[in-house]
């Protein structure tokens, strides 16, 4: 796939334009949340949010399911299928254009719906939570891995967190995220908390090829030396919030149908 226009300038646009996928706690936590989801070769599964497409292709090899992914934009339904293509797998995979918020499936539908870093950018989180909820057949799996804060933060720091990663609703705690899956019917909710840990982050990059360095590498080069408006984009989000690890982490959260 080709890129010949320039990028939207967003959180989103721009992990479309280098084809990455960011998931706090990298690879490690979307393996926690595949044995948690109680995944295998029979499991048909629903990534919503599959981004460039490395989960789905990544279970697929590794477990030998099938896998649909969905995302909101067409720039990373296609990077997905591309993906899957290299990877000799897309005969069990399928990618499609889908809001969360209003997914083009039948009820009870999948047996494990898997969601991660997505829902925490949606205002209507209840309404995807639903979403979620409704197309897992009776006995399946909801899995979800979303920014939470681990404790209340001070507004400045909320807000500069916020604007740096483009996050326009509140972000909840661990607490709240159990009480939407709750009020959506699941049950048996699992919870698992982390605060930021460098060494599981660095697990993100063993979901590429060396290939997908590669073009991430001559992408972000490229942009920044021909584009000013990059550059002053990347200037605005150099510097974290001073200590907001200390308040901001994420959450593994599994509910069963």
């Amino acid at each position: 796939m080709t890129q010949n226009t320039e990028p939207e300038l967003s959180y989103f646009g721009l992990q479309a334009y280098m084809g990455t996928t960011k998931h706090m706690g990298g690879l490690e936590t979307t393996k926690r949340l595949i044995d948690l989801c109680h995944i295998d070769a029979n499991t048909r599964i629903l990534d919503v949010g599959c981004g460039a497409g490395a989960t789905a292709s990544y279970l697929i090899t590794t477990h030998g399911c099938t896998v649909v992914g969905v995302d909101i934009r067409e720039s990373m339904v296609n990077l997905s299928r591309e993906r899957a293509r290299k990877e000799g797998v897309e005969d069990s995979a399928e990618f499609k254009i889908a809001d969360a918020r209003d997914l083009p499936f039948e009820a009870d539908s999948f047996d494990v719906v898997l969601c991660e870093s997505v829902a925490t950018f949606v205002v209507e989180k209840l309404q995807v939570a639903n979403e979620l909820a409704r197309v897992t057949r009776p006995g399946g799996y909801v899995g979800l891995n979303e920014e939470i804060w681990i404790k209340p933060p001070p507004a400045e720091l909320s807000k500069a967190a916020r604007q740096l990663w483009e996050i326009k609703p509140e972000l909840p705690t661990a607490g709240e995220w159990q009480q939407i899956l709750e009020s959506v019917g699941l049950q048996d909710i699992l919870v698992e908390a982390y605060q930021f840990d460098s060494r599981r982050e660095s697990s993100q990059l063993k979901r590429y090829r060396l290939e997908d360095m590669w073009r991430m590498i001559h992408r972000t080069g490229s942009l920044y030396f021909r584009n000013r408006a990059f550059r002053e984009y990347m200037k605005n989000r150099q510097r974290l919030p001073k200590k907001v690890f200390e308040y901001l982490g994420y959450a593994v959260l599994v509910g069963q149908k």
